[in-house]
């Protein structure tokens, strides 16, 4: 077979040959015109780049090159059925490693990114996943995440931003009460380890954030959005206020202030000795225990006394569960 490709420059070779060499690893047995294939250069060029790994390695503890200092390739496969095998790898096995732990936390990231409905069933993360278990510096714990009570909630909020269909739902809204709302979904979007849906609210006919685990019985309906992202203004920061909000006073170190910016506080005041005092709006007080657990800082809820309480109760049962 011809090639009619033209010749690789000299940066463009070296860049060539380090990407080659590790896919070869990677595939362990593989034809020529499937490495031509697929670094889109002509068979030629991987016949000589094969060659020239052949004669290449590093010098061992005499300062020479020996036989177990240089790459070697399954010659008869090479010449007789055009098929590439590396026999004998060196230098790129003395590249450090992942250790096993490190492995085991970087599978158990991706466990939990193939287990959203967006990433699910995707062969990327698990080739990937394979990866790093065959090139950690020792065999990986065995991990398993389990997914979140929200995981159908969220695949159901998304088939219906995709499709573009209203969604019905139970919510528990200001200060614990439940109603039915129906809404035009436009975005789901993730806060920590929090998911949140912003759409138009038909119930209160405005655009409404809305926390994916205080949704319940979600259906989707047949009838089609009225309400499009295109058409409204959806404001970059996750949090907007309503007037049943509820304005917190809350205390924190001035250094921790800025991670309340999305809450968009309002009348932020020097408290003196490094601390910062700030006034936010949330939709419900149950949000401020779960706020203010999260944040370092030595939070302090100021007021109002309804929300004071709550932190006070949800801190209470937090150490009864230790005591128990």
């Amino acid at each position: 077979m011809t090639d009619r490709r033209p010749a690789l420059h000299a940066t463009d070779k070296l860049a060539f040959l380090l990407s080659l060499v590790p896919w070869l690893i990677d595939h362990e047995r593989v034809s020529v015109a499937e490495a031509a294939a697929h670094f889109g250069v002509g068979v030629t060029d991987i016949r000589r780049a094969v060659e020239l790994i052949a004669v290449s390695g590093i010098p061992g503890d005499t300062a020479q090159y020996q036989h177990a200092d240089l790459f070697d390739i399954a010659w008869d496969d090479f010449e007789q059925n055009d098929v590439i095998v590396l026999t004998n790898l060196v230098a790129i096995d003395d590249t450090p490693r992942f250790s096993a732990r490190e492995a085991a936390a970087l599978i158990a990231g991706l466990q939990y990114l193939s287990s959203l409905p967006e990433n699910a069933d995707r062969g990327a993360v698990a080739s990937l996943m394979s990866k790093l278990s065959r090139g950690a510096s020792g065999e990986p714990s065995q991990v398993a995440v389990a997914q979140e009570g929200t995981s159908e909630v969220l695949a159901l909020v998304r088939d219906a931003v995709e499709r573009g269909v209203q969604l019905e739902f139970d919510y528990a809204g200001v200060r614990g009460q439940v109603e039915r709302r129906r809404v035009d979904p436009l975005r789901v979007e993730s806060l920590d380890a929090d998911w949140y849906l912003r759409g138009w609210d038909h119930l209160r006919e405005a655009l409404r954030t809305f926390r994916l685990d205080r949704i319940a019985s979600p259906a989707l309906t047949d009838a089609r959005i009225t309400h499009r992202a295109s058409d409204l203004s959806l404001p970059d920061t996750l949090f907007e206020g309503s007037p049943d909000d509820l304005d917190v006073v809350v205390e924190i170190d001035a250094a921790a202030a800025p991670l309340l910016d999305d809450y968009r506080p309002s009348d932020v005041v020097d408290a003196g000795e490094g601390r910062t005092r700030l006034t936010l709006r949330v939709g419900h007080v149950g949000t401020v225990a779960r706020l203010v657990s999260g944040l370092p800082g030595r939070a302090r809820v100021v007021a109002p006394d309804e929300a004071r309480l709550a932190v006070a109760s949800w801190a209470a049962g937090a150490a009864a569960r230790y005591d128990a």
